[in-house]
């Protein structure tokens, strides 16, 4: 075990290595910041500062994407800098304003974040009219603007009222925001459309990095799928195994239970957003690709607020997994460790409670042991990673969920086509 675990760490640190070697090189299909002459300038800069919440303090429980969006902020420290960023979904728990990020971002960045609960109205755009060189202001949650929980053309979302009314207040256009770069949002799609627009220093990372990762990839390809999105994970887990990049499917969290109840094993609804729809895709790619999945055999639910384990067959009605079992976990383990590729998106259940952390926490050791190349995504993830000192023994880590997993199905994200469109625009022009 001892001889394993160093013959994989040095694996590891060697595939590393190879990775930052290759990736010194510049993006040649998007423009970055270099490309422009930043002093004075008055920047919109769309960044993914949506972090974990604790569902019982509503605190910030992970700083990951706030820590990144400051490498891009460094950079524009000349500028006048407009930051924008969205915090949850509309009706779920981590749907909150964006005061507590001003206070992490502040304390990162040692100097005074301005901020203001507002996103378009008078109160935004005289603040940003009131910037002075060197000045950030973060935006409200953009969230909290209708359009931009709906998805529109470029073109559309060019005429939104969101674009409409701040664009005439910018002169850059900066898009750091690789987690929503499947998402054809105004803040990402529509800004590209009437402003000079680059890459922030993330999404340069990442579309620098995309080609070699998949490259360096081999099979057999072991996908873990977790996380509550399973509108996107199950579009991605087709294309996935349609392109080769999925030999074996491991499912855990929401989606893990989609499934189950597609095989009958949950009998109970599952109080999910379309949940009959999914089910019935779910029931349709397992008849596709019957030995593809795996699923849990035994969880982990919450009675009284501890953690007790049971197989899937002794669930009742009513009851909500909250982890995987260690048999679970085992099973998979063994498959991960014959892996030639892992890629790993989205917690196995309620980590940010440490009684149902040990799914999570066991599936990323595992990884992080393995010989295999290794892919971490999402920002629950990455901040888990974090807790355990895991990330120096991962290939590749990405704060983006389900814009990294679709990418590795082929499919051209937005943001990337927005960005090569405004390249194009910008190269014509001159």
């Amino acid at each position: 075990m001892v001889a394993a675990f160093v013959l994989s760490s040095q694996n590891n640190s060697d595939r590393l290595k190879e990775f930052n070697r290759v990736h010194n090189r510049k993006c040649v299909n998007v423009l970055t910041l270099d490309d422009f002459d930043l002093k004075g300038n008055t920047v919109f800069l769309r960044v993914d500062m949506n972090c974990p919440i604790d569902p019982d303090t509503m605190e910030i429980s992970g700083i990951k994407r706030i820590e990144e969006a400051t490498k891009t902020l460094k950079s524009l420290k000349d500028a006048k800098v407009v930051v924008a960023s969205h915090q949850g979904r509309v009706g779920n728990n981590e749907y909150t304003g964006m005061d507590k990020h001003a206070e992490v971002l502040e304390k990162l960045m040692n100097k005074k974040i301005k901020y203001v609960e507002d996103v378009i109205g008078e109160a935004a755009q005289n603040a940003i009219k009131n910037l002075d060189d060197g000045d950030i202001l973060l935006l409200d949650n953009l969230r909290l603007c209708a359009e931009e929980n709906y998805e529109f053309t470029p073109e559309d979302a060019a005429k939104t009222m969101m674009v409409s009314r701040l664009s005439k207040l910018f002169d850059l256009c900066v898009l750091d925001s690789f987690p929503s770069a499947h998402r054809s949002h105004p803040s990402i799609v529509g800004f590209p459309q009437v402003l000079p627009a680059c890459a922030g220093r993330i999404v340069e990372r990442e579309v620098r990095n995309l080609d070699e990762i998949m490259t360096v990839a081999k099979a057999p390809h072991v996908i873990v799928l977790g996380g509550s999105k399973v509108p996107d994970r199950l579009e991605a887990i087709k294309l996935l195994i349609q392109n080769g990049r999925a030999d074996h499917v491991l499912l855990t969290g929401v989606i893990g239970s989609v499934f189950m109840r597609a095989q009958a094993r949950i009998k109970s609804s599952l109080d999910i957003k379309r949940e009959e729809e999914v089910v019935a895709k779910a029931h349709t790619l397992i008849g596709e690709y019957p030995d593809i999945f795996a699923t849990p055999v035994d969880i982990a639910i919450d009675k009284d607020g501890e953690r007790v384990e049971m197989d899937v067959r002794e669930m009742g009605r009513g009851d909500k997994i909250y982890d995987l079992g260690p048999k679970t976990v085992e099973y998979y383990s063994k498959l991960i460790a014959g892996a030639g590729t892992v890629f790993i998106s989205g917690p196995a259940g309620f980590f940010e409670r440490e009684n149902f952390s040990y799914g999570t926490k066991e599936l990323l050791n595992s990884v992080a042991n393995s010989m295999a190349t290794t892919i971490v995504s999402g920002g629950h993830l990455t901040t888990a990673l974090k807790q355990q000192g895991l990330a120096d023994r991962i290939n590749h880590i990405s704060t983006s969920g389900g814009a990294l997993v679709l990418y590795l199905t082929g499919k051209k994200l937005p943001m990337i086509k927005a960005l090569e469109d405004a390249a194009i625009k910008h190269r014509t022009k001159d």
